[in-house]
């Protein structure tokens, strides 16, 4: 009998043992619970607060979602080769007609020319269009009615508001070298100008990797009458011009509030677009290559168009920003 108080105790004690050690292991697994939880608790408002990387990078991305773009390939354009005149025709004009490309806001004309040398368009006459000639390559005479003479260089555009009238011809005197220029036409919002005549020089350098104010509406104008100020029009049209190394960037800013019309033309390098390399551009999600252009609407001011080089060589284009 004095055996079973002795045994009652060890199991007692036994028990006793195995309860500390139960009760160390759950404070142990508590412990490492609560350790584990604590950061997870602290971030739990963050987590839900937050917006996933994802979607803020859709929604960083899809900041211009709204835009339409629309590609006019090189080869779509109207074209004829004359001989002495090779050109492409963005817009409707002379014997190319296309009725879903007559124009776009107040732009009327884009054609992309090459004159053959000792050759030119004759003595003519405009009225009401406002028209410019953008130099790529080589010489162009321009001589008019309101008696100006001068030959046009790399670099260098010519505008002319033809209002109540004028004649002019635009001839290529050298006898070495093709003339390569854009001829472009804008609608004034004003009819009945008295015709004027400005030329402005805008180097490569001003051009590289930058946007460079060629054309810019009256109304926003500064008013100096200065070299390295935009050439001032009656239309609500802007025209901005840039060469951009490969890689690299420029962001338009809009010039206007409400909606607005974009138009970028992507300048060649020769006669037909590269197979392949070559210059090119991207906005949006639309690769241009040479000669080709691109109509972007459901713009707004203020707002920005992003332009990228994405090709393996200088890529020389304009912008157009207008009413609609």
């Amino acid at each position: 009998m004095s055996s079973q108080p002795s045994e009652s105790n060890n199991t007692q004690s036994t028990t006793s043992t195995l309860n500390l050690k139960a009760i160390a292991i759950l404070i142990g697994i508590t412990a490492i619970t609560v350790a584990f939880l604590t950061p997870l608790r602290n971030n739990l408002p963050s987590l839900f607060s937050r917006t996933p990387p994802s979607v803020q990078r859709t929604m960083s991305s899809s900041a211009n979602s709204s835009l339409k773009i629309v590609k006019r390939p090189w080869n779509a354009r109207g074209h004829a080769d004359h001989g002495w005149l090779y050109t492409f025709h963005t817009f409707s004009f002379a014997s190319y007609y296309d009725p879903s490309h007559e124009s776009f806001g107040p732009l009327r004309v884009i054609n992309e020319d090459r004159v053959e040398k000792g050759t030119g368009f004759g003595t003519h006459s405009h009225a009401e269009f406002l028209i410019w000639s953008y130099i790529v390559r080589g010489e162009l005479e321009h001589k008019d009615s309101m008696g100006n003479l001068e030959n046009l260089k790399r670099g260098e555009v010519q505008f002319t508001s033809a209002g109540t009238g004028i004649r002019h011809s635009e001839y290529n005197r050298k006898r070495d070298e093709d003339v390569h220029f854009l001829q472009i036409w804008a609608k004034p919002y004003t009819r009945g100008l008295k015709p004027s005549y400005v030329t402005r020089k805008f180097t490569d350098e001003m051009k590289e990797n930058k946007l460079v104010r060629i054309m810019e509406d009256q109304k926003r104008h500064s008013g100096r009458d200065a070299e390295d100020q935009p050439i001032p029009l009656h239309a609500d049209l802007n025209m901005d011009a840039s060469i951009l190394s490969p890689g690299k960037k420029v962001v338009h800013d809009i010039v206007a509030e409400g909606k607005r019309n974009i138009f970028v033309h992507l300048v060649m390098g020769g006669r037909t677009q590269p197979k392949s390399g070559g210059a090119k551009i991207r906005v949006g999600d639309v690769e241009l290559g040479e000669g080709d252009g691109a109509y972007i609407t459901n713009a707004t001011g203020p707002g920005k168009i992003e332009v990228e080089s994405v090709g393996d060589k200088p890529a020389e284009f304009l912008l157009f920003d207008m009413g609609l």
